[in-house]
């Protein structure tokens, strides 16, 4: 693995890659520094306006760095775009417009991406607005009054400066999309991924700081930590390889085709996406009911209650079976094999072929969700028995090793790449694996 590392910096194109993307990561830091006009974060963090217990809160603070809580420049992070991106998959797989786009090639992909970014800018104009109900006070956290956390004394903020942080927060966002979209033009790995990441990342030091945990427990969150990692890393690696063989082709004197390969289908096909819905969607029914007066539903339904971990479990479920059988097309993909003379061995084409498909696909969803049923209700299982605060725990479990993982593993196939093109062994490489520097 060392020799792998020292053989990165050889390589000068990569170099060069690495260089950007760390510059670029180092710009996405130091807007988390600069506060938006007229706020003072430490008056703000003092007044105890940027906390909540609104989980969805606490997830986009926890992806921006801390920026939410700051109230910096960089608050909103990168999730509106997540957001964009993730309504647009959707609509590919029920809008036949889309689809037809989507199969255009890499014209249909930019136009795809261009309509994104467009329909960032009203995302972000609304969860800024929501933020800045944070700030303001509108949902009472704290207690004090609005000039508080403001560098300035005087009466409440007024349309004008409202109006400034809405557009700076929007504007941040926008700029950070920018930053994500030349990482992965420029740089190493997606761009956007690793703005995530980072921002999960900065937050650790702060919250094991601030944890004041004794030796003892903190060798036993290390063990555990290393023991999800590792089931996080196993689950997400794991495929089935279902056997496909491609019929004999005889062309003149040549005989084509015969050979066996295989069709890889990842256990965890839906990635983090089925942890982000269910928990966002549970975010909204318990401020819901608290604003309508019904405090008992709303605190049966908040974070860590019993009936919010049961329906995060359910919702996680479904999300995993309705992201699969929108992304995994089981007749398309029996009808691409007939055409390309492929067949599963003692399946025979078609209908047969696509029923097959479907059973193990159905069969392999049900593993990979039940994981992340497990690792979503992880953190909460572990703050009620070890008495953790939610800050430390969401590292062991739920959407942020998840994320970290995923993105670590996608980043590190990136840099093995670049050392197999070169010529040199990678981080992946086997017992098999003769590459040695040409």
């Amino acid at each position: 693995m060392f020799q792998a590392v020292a053989n990165i910096f050889r390589i000068p194109e990569l170099r060069k890659r690495l260089g950007i993307t760390l510059l670029l990561l180092l710009v996405y830091r130091l807007g988390w520094n600069v506060p938006l006009p007229g706020i003072d974060p430490q008056k703000l963090a003092a007044a105890g306006r940027a906390g909540s217990d609104n989980p969805l809160i606490n997830f986009l603070n926890l992806i921006s760095g801390g920026a939410l809580q700051q109230a910096a420049l960089f608050s909103l992070g990168i999730m509106p775009y997540i957001s964009a991106s993730i309504i647009f998959s959707l609509l590919v797989k029920v809008w036949p417009a889309l689809e037809k786009l989507s199969k255009e090639g890499s014209a249909g992909q930019r136009k795809i991406n261009q309509w994104t970014r467009y329909a960032t800018v009203p995302i972000c104009v609304l969860q800024a607005a929501f933020t800045v109900r944070q700030f303001t006070g509108q949902v009472n956290v704290g207690g004090g009054d609005a000039q508080t956390f403001l560098t300035f004394s005087g009466a409440e903020p007024g349309f004008s400066l409202i109006l400034v942080w809405v557009l700076a927060l929007t504007c941040g966002t926008v700029f950070l999309m920018w930053v994500g979209e030349q990482i992965t033009e420029h740089g190493v790995g997606n761009g956007i991924s690793l703005l995530i990441m980072a921002g999960i990342v900065a937050q650790l030091p702060q919250s094991l700081l601030a944890s004041n945990l004794t030796p003892a427990l903190s060798f036993l969150i290390s063990a555990m930590f290393v023991l999800v990692t590792l089931g996080v890393v196993f689950i997400t690696k794991g495929q089935r390889k279902i056997p496909v063989q491609y019929a004999k082709i005889t062309r003149g004197r040549r005989v084509m085709g015969g050979q066996r390969h295989y069709m890889p289908i990842r256990v965890n096909m839906a990635g983090v996406m089925p942890v982000i819905f269910a928990s966002a969607l549970l975010a909204f029914p318990p401020l819901l009911f608290e604003w309508t007066g019904l405090t008992g539903i709303a605190h049966a339904l908040g974070y860590g209650q019993f009936l919010w971990s049961i329906l995060y479990i359910i919702l996680t479920y479904f999300f995993a079976f309705f992201w699969v059988a929108l992304m995994f097309n089981p007749v398309e993909m029996s009808k691409n094999m007939k055409e390309y003379g492929s067949f599963v061995p003692g399946i025979r084409p078609g209908r047969p072929t696509a029923e097959y498909l479907e059973k193990i696909m159905n069969r392999i969803t049900i593993a990979g969700a039940s994981f992340l049923a497990l690792i979503a209700v992880l953190p909460v299982v572990l703050s009620g028995t070890l008495g953790l605060p939610d800050v430390l725990t969401i590292y062991l479990g739920g959407t942020t090793i998840l994320i970290v993982v995923s993105v670590a593993l996608d980043l590190v196939d990136k840099l093995n790449s670049y050392l197999v093109m070169r010529n040199y062994r990678g981080f992946l490489s086997g017992a098999d694996d003769k590459g040695r520097r040409g």
